[in-house]
């Protein structure tokens, strides 16, 4: 097989993994699926924000082009999932149909303690959900030597009945042409990020 053939597969794997694993838990139900309305929400921190990406290349654009869709951008660097969940309100006024939420690396950053972060998490999904909305749970890499966040993730996503795409950076992180610094994408990182997403936001929305 030549060095072309195996990068490219190799690239493939990296793209595709996420929405593997979405497909193979497809027949799970998602919470107030079909969604009420095609309005969509992406809610995190700087991930969401964009940093790092330049004008229009940060992943929430990147799908909104794969799909034709406007979405809502609710990042802000620096976001906890307790500085999130105080500024919730302003996610649910847009009355959504779908929200994307990404939130939890600034807490492993910080070091807050791993149940308070899936507390806050659990919390936000609640009342999202109790407006009527589907969420779409992303997953961050929680800790750099270990990942200390993978199974919670999955706990919640099964427990709240949500559609999740896995820790969203994998790959990423430790291949610096992908990397505008050590926490953030640049735009063929964020690209990659957006290819992963795409699929599973466009299910939810069909």
């Amino acid at each position: 097989m030549t060095p072309q053939r195996y990068a490219f597969l190799g690239f493939a794997l990296l793209v595709c993994t996420p929405f593997l694993y979405f497909v193979f838990r497809s027949d799970e139900p998602i919470k107030n699926f079909p969604p009420k309305n095609h309005t969509v929400v992406a809610f995190g921190d700087s991930l969401v924000e964009g940093v790092g990406a330049t004008e229009g290349n940060d992943f929430i654009s990147a799908v909104g082009r794969n799909l034709e869709i406007s979405i809502i951008n609710k990042g802000k660097s620096g976001d906890t999932t307790a500085t999130g969940l105080s500024r919730l309100q302003d996610v649910l006024d847009e009355n959504p149909g779908v929200v994307l939420v990404l939130l939890g690396g600034n807490d492993a950053i910080r070091r807050v303690p791993k149940e308070e972060t899936f507390k806050n998490l659990g919390t936000i999904i609640e009342r999202l959900e109790g407006s009527g909305v589907v969420v779409i749970l992303l997953g961050v890499r929680g800790g750099i030597l270990a990942d200390g966040y993978e199974e919670d993730y999955k706990t919640l996503a099964k427990k709240y009945q949500t559609a999740y795409v896995p820790n969203v950076l994998e790959g990423l992180i430790t291949n610096p042409d992908l990397m505008y610094d050590g926490i953030h994408p640049n735009d063929k990182g964020y690209q990659i990020i957006a290819e992963r997403i795409t699929p599973v936001l466009k299910d939810v929305l069909k």
